[in-house]
């Protein structure tokens, strides 16, 4: 305890100086050339330097202490090049006893840092984004401890304020934002809630400033915290009781799951420990919030993302009650009729700060259809638009804006004739919905009779509600993993029974396929201590993960045993590449049933054991799996971006990447005629799923049974609705013989000639 606060007093010491300094007269180079002195002397190094982020992508060094003068201005970095460079691109610390061995060690000559064995540096974070990087060497090899981590993390968000947003190279090319013409504009993005809305543009900026960084009473910040704190909840409490929302339906889990967030033990005690190192309150919140993004930057599953957004919010509100506990957080006096809002991201609470009956529409620089924000916005029938590239420097307060949500559209200024437009895509857009709302309640057949089965993919409570909403029959894949990822340790069996328990639950009588943990690559717990993966997709991740660490695997698989006695349970095991790893998880999962049987508890009424097929290789075991599986899943995602060997999130790639290509049809051709042959069900989940062309695809292919994001399901009942099997097939069969790159156009049309609803 005694080394604990001594290490505290430290960090507030160097804090206060390193403040001092900013406040202090003189140019910015001389004070961050003092900066670099202090931090040198103070963490006992030889070499203390700072990089600043220019135009963009480079990275070159402004000030240092140790390295050679001569380098200042001259040595630069792109982003990814040297340790510098990666750790600017993954917004993530890095501590080093022997850099040079390290694969991304950059050597650049005119610094003389030749003689530096062990190397710390940590990104200069504000609002999310990386401004530059700091950086501390020594000659010998030495073990940095998580302490000294923490405090360059803490001194880096103060030099973070002091370059914020100028030109310190004094020649013009610090980063601005981008001009904004007054002619007409589209922009495209990703649908996140349907609906046709026109307005004036309001940006929604919700960020405040911290003015006070340093600390000089813990304690009295410790007190400050827990009455924002206290306020905030009673604040939240009172705005969600007095929401224009029904008492249940999926954006009341949403809510539900937001105050638990909100009371999350983990995200305080950061808040607290910052607090500890020396930061004010308002400080020690934005600490938090950046580390948080910086964190979740490195995961690309968008359903994961997404939860960044209730964090930023939260941290947004409680800034706000730590400024003015007694503030009226409502905006809505501020809101102008017929408001479409322009921001970076939103919380679910942060949409109900504003009057309903003045807001048309929402659009998002982030966002995806699990976004928060999207659920509740859905509940309140506001159309939202997420994904838009600078939207908050294309559309200026009182453009007027006419909003897509069907399309992802947005138009910015419209002349006459778009405005025109406008008005006869809502008539389109009501007759259409009026087609969906008659035929949810009628069987997904085709016009020649062929039953499809169609199934939502679901990770969180709130997406079962789409279950009694939409045609849907079950789920064909659950996320187990979610749970593991909003919480700050390990679930363990009790809580992950309680869980399954609950999802089994609200089902209903309806299937469900929970799919075991896909952890790893890119989906990071906030607990567990992972190496950098040159390619996360193909990394330690999934069934790997859980047969490398059986015990995961071994108290997952009990808890689903417990949640689902005397009920069906069907298991899926992920990202199986080899039919030895299937026999292995299943061999973990009969050692669960024989536990149970031995304590003579209740088994499952009906078990059903299937595998992913996500790894091409695998397709070439069929024999051999289908002889041990009670079903098989597509996992489209994964599946064929191996295949064509293209990352589907890449842009650069976006026209290689086409699902509708000749090769993929035939090759899942193939899979369907092997599960067919052995009289196993396949499905396939999965974006391929969720669209109309490439679900009819599917469904001419062979595929009875698809798992889609819940938003698809109407769209796709319609498509099936409308479709013929028997043409269809054969006219698929005729696209596999094309050299085409992608056969989309082709079936476009084929829809069109026929009357589909795609």
């Amino acid at each position: 305890m005694t080394q604990q606060r001594e290490s505290w007093e430290a960090a507030r010491r160097l804090l206060r100086r390193v403040r001092d300094v900013m406040a202090a007269p003189g140019s910015m180079q001389d004070r961050l050339d003092f900066v670099v002195r202090i931090i040198a002397a103070e963490m006992v190094a030889e070499v203390c330097s700072i990089y600043i982020r220019r135009g963009g992508d480079m990275l070159v060094l402004y000030a240092t202490q140790g390295l050679n003068p001569e380098a200042v201005r001259v040595t630069r970095l792109a982003i990814g090049e040297g340790l510098v460079g990666h750790i600017a691109e993954r917004a993530l610390p890095i501590a080093l006893s022997e850099a040079q061995s390290h694969p991304d060690f950059a050597y650049r000559p005119e610094t003389g840092e030749e003689i530096y064995h062990s190397l710390m540096g940590v990104p200069i974070l504000r609002a999310g984004r990386v401004l530059g990087v700091l950086v501390v060497q020594n000659r010998t090899p030495r073990q940095y401890t998580e302490d000294e981590i923490e405090t360059l993390q803490t001194v880096a968000m103060v030099v973070a304020e002091l370059v914020a947003g100028r030109d310190i190279f004094g020649d013009g090319a610090a980063e601005t934002s981008a001009e904004t013409s007054t002619r007409p504009k589209r922009l495209s993005g990703t649908p996140l809630c349907g609906g046709l809305a026109i307005g004036t543009a309001v940006l929604h900026e919700p960020r405040l400033p911290v003015r006070r960084m340093v600390a000089e009473d813990p304690e009295a910040e410790f007190e400050r915290l827990a009455v924002a704190l206290r306020e905030m909840y009673s604040a939240l409490d009172s705005m969600f009781s007095a929401a224009d929302l029904s008492s249940s339906g999926e954006h009341r889990d949403v809510l539900d799951t937001y105050r638990m967030f909100a009371q999350d033990r983990g995200w305080i005690e950061r808040i607290r420990e910052a607090i500890s190192g020396g930061l004010t309150a308002e400080a020690a919140v934005r600490k938090v919030q950046d580390d948080t993004r910086a964190r979740m930057r490195q995961v690309r599953d968008p359903y994961f993302r997404e939860r960044l957004h209730d964090i930023d919010d939260l941290s947004n509100r409680l800034l706000q009650h730590l400024a003015d506990p007694e503030a009226d957080q409502s905006i809505a006096s501020q809101l102008p009729e017929g408001a479409v809002l322009v921001a970076r991201s939103m919380g679910p609470a942060e949409l109900l700060d504003y009057s309903r009956k003045n807001l048309q529409a929402v659009i998002l620089e982030q966002g995806s259809p699990t976004a928060h924000v999207a659920i509740v916005a859905r509940a309140l029938d506001i159309p939202v638009i997420g994904g838009i590239d600078d939207a908050l420097g294309n559309i200026q307060p009182g453009d007027t804006v006419i909003v897509d949500g069907d399309h992802g559209i947005v138009f910015i200024r419209p002349g006459e004739q778009i405005q025109q437009a406008f008005v006869e895509s809502v008539r389109a857009r009501e007759e259409q919905r009026a087609i969906y709302a008659a035929q949810k309640d009628e069987p997904t057949v085709t016009l020649d009779g062929v039953r499809i089965v169609l199934n939502i993919n679901a990770g969180l409570f709130i997406d079962l509600q789409h279950l009694h909403d939409s045609a849907a029959a079950g789920v064909g894949l659950y996320r187990t993993e979610v749970p593991f990822m909003v919480e700050d340790r390990l679930p363990d069996v009790a809580a992950q029974t309680e869980f399954y328990q609950r999802v089994l639950d609200l089902v209903g009588d309806r299937p469900v396929v929970f799919r075991t943990l896909d952890l790893g690559g890119d989906k990071i717990l906030p607990y567990w201590r992972t190496t950098r993966e040159a390619n996360p997709a193909m990394g330690w991740r999934a069934i790997r993960v859980a047969l490398d660490r059986p015990y995961l695997l071994h108290q997952q698989l009990r808890a689903l045993l417990r949640a689902s006695a005397g009920r069906d349970l069907n298991v899926m095991f992920p990202m199986v590449t080899e039919v030895a790893e299937f026999e292995r998880a299943r061999s973990i999962l009969a050692t669960e049933i024989r536990r149970r049987e031995r304590r003579g508890a209740e088994l499952p009424r009906r078990l059903r054991v299937g595998a992913m097929l996500e790894v091409p290789s695998l397709a070439w075991q069929l024999p051999a799996l289908l002889q041990r599986v009670d079903f098989l899943s597509v996992g489209s995602n994964d599946l064929l971006q191996f295949f064509l060997a293209a990352d589907r999130t890449n842009p650069r790639l976006a026209q290689r990447y086409d699902v509708l290509s000749p090769a993929v049809l035939s090759f899942l051709r193939f899979v369907v005629s092997k599960c067919d042959e052995a009289g196993v069900p396949v499905s396939c989940c999965g974006e391929m799923a969720g669209d109309p062309i490439e679900a009819l695809a599917l469904v001419g292919l062979g595929f009875r049974s698809i798992s889609m994001p819940p938003p698809a399901v109407g769209r796709i009942h319609a498509m099936v609705r409308s479709t013929s099997v028997s043409s269809l097939a054969e006219y698929i069969r005729s696209l596999e013989r094309l050299p085409d790159h992608s056969v989309r156009a082709k079936l476009k049309a084929y829809a069109a000639d026929h009357g589909i609803a795609a």
